[in-house]
């Protein structure tokens, strides 16, 4: 909050991605709604769901080529101008004659290279980022837009449902492209100050090709004593609670004493818990627990973990919430200090590069064990699938433990 309030070009870098976030959650959901009256509902869903979710899996080559960018600043003004000419287009094709699904195809091709676009955008805005506030106060920066950004996206889901009753689906496409355009402009002024407080600054490009700098980014991961090793726990950590949301709903579903009023309204408070608790372990937590290390934070969230199956298992709605707000808060205080420990460990010019390449690790780790555990409650039983949450869990706990250990060890020795 601090650092929001003090550094004035990092105030608008906030700004601008706030704007443009909220824009996209509004439209998305006008799209969803659009989609879900089609006689094929399913199918279109699906493919909104599959390309919204396909740009998170090459976050490394999108890192890599942001590494490669060369006036970093005009470049993500011109892509913000892209966005908002895309939605632009999105407007009017919601207005002319096509109906259906040849217009939800069509929407569903610009809004993917929209995301595309972003997903590109997002790679060039990390090393921006440390240039604006350094590399100590990265964790509280991050952490303090990220949070935000969960409630943002908490409040636009509502505000989008209500603007749906009086306003149509090209006006809210408009008015995403809008907040694209006005992120644009608060980019090029920021970029237009950083030039005129430094105008000597060099700005690191990486001039390898893309498998040299993977391979030069996991090297200097492995080289930080337990980087790589947290990066995993914390993979898996966001795995199990991606995977734990869906092990309740399944629960909950066969049993009705856990209803909080209707079973909608009890599935959306679990996800508003976990959404909160995100946000405040972003925006609170980074500061509240400065000094708790990344292995100790893995170390509360296994436990939680393995408290949550047990809840679930007995069947406590109350419990579900409470824990599923302390996961989420974990969650989000972990994010925000291990991009810190990232940002500290690796090269700038390849900073994207290896933030793309970490987060590509923990885009894989939610679909893949949400994947493993819940086909495990359709075929067997949930509470196989709850078990396996346990042992996994004990699992985490262990190695994440013995890890620390060794880490610690390796300190003592090198101030020795």
């Amino acid at each position: 909050m601090n650092i929001f309030l003090k550094n004035k070009n990092y105030r608008k870098f906030t700004l601008a991605s706030w704007l443009s976030g909220a824009g996209n959650i509004l439209f998305y959901l006008a799209l969803m709604t659009y989609a879900s009256k089609l006689k094929n509902y399913s199918l279109a869903l699906s493919l909104i769901a599959i390309t919204e979710s396909l740009p998170d899996l090459i976050q490394s080559l999108s890192g890599y080529l942001a590494d490669r960018t060369h006036n970093k600043y005009r470049v993500i003004v011109w892509l913000a101008v892209i966005r908002f000419a895309l939605y632009m287009l999105v407007g009017l094709l919601f207005v002319t004659n096509i109906a259906g699904w040849n217009l939800v195809l069509m929407v569903i091709g610009l809004n993917f290279v929209s995301d595309l676009s972003g997903m590109y955008s997002g790679g060039l805005q990390t090393p921006l980022i440390v240039g604006l506030v350094g590399e100590n106060e990265m964790a509280e920066a991050q952490g303090f837009t990220s949070g935000v950004s969960q409630l943002i996206t908490l409040v636009a889901q509502f505000v989008g449902s209500g603007l749906l009753l009086f306003m149509s689906y090209s006006e809210l496409a408009i008015v995403n492209a809008l907040t694209f355009l006005s992120a644009g402009l608060l980019y090029a002024n920021i970029g237009a100050s950083v030039r005129k407080q430094q105008p000597d600054q060099k700005e690191e490009v990486n001039d390898q090709n893309f498998f040299a700098t993977i391979s030069s980014s996991f090297k200097q991961v492995r080289q930080a004593h337990g980087l790589l090793t947290i990066v995993l726990v914390v993979a898996m950590l966001n795995g199990l609670l991606s995977s734990v949301e869906p092990l309740i709903s399944i629960v909950i579903a066969g049993n009705k004493s856990m209803l909080i009023g209707s079973y909608s309204f009890t599935i959306a408070l679990l996800g508003a818990a976990a959404a909160i608790g995100l946000a405040l372990g972003s925006a609170v937590g980074t500061r509240l627990l400065k000094n708790t290390s990344l292995f100790q934070l893995s170390l509360l969230s296994t436990i939680s973990s393995a408290i949550m199956a047990v809840v679930i298992l007995n069947k406590s709605s109350i419990l579900c919430l409470i824990l599923m707000t302390t996961l989420g808060f974990l969650a989000g205080t972990s994010s925000p200090k291990l991009m810190q420990w990232l940002v500290i460990s690796v090269d700038r010019k390849i900073l994207a590069s290896s933030a793309g390449l970490l987060n590509t690790i923990l885009a894989i780790a939610g679909p893949l064990m949400t994947t493993l555990f819940t086909t495990i409650a359709g075929t067997i039983n949930v509470n196989y699938a709850l078990y396996g949450v346990l042992g996994f869990s004990a699992i985490v706990f262990i190695v994440t433990l013995i890890v620390m250990i060794k880490v610690n060890k390796a300190k003592q020795a090198e101030i020795a």
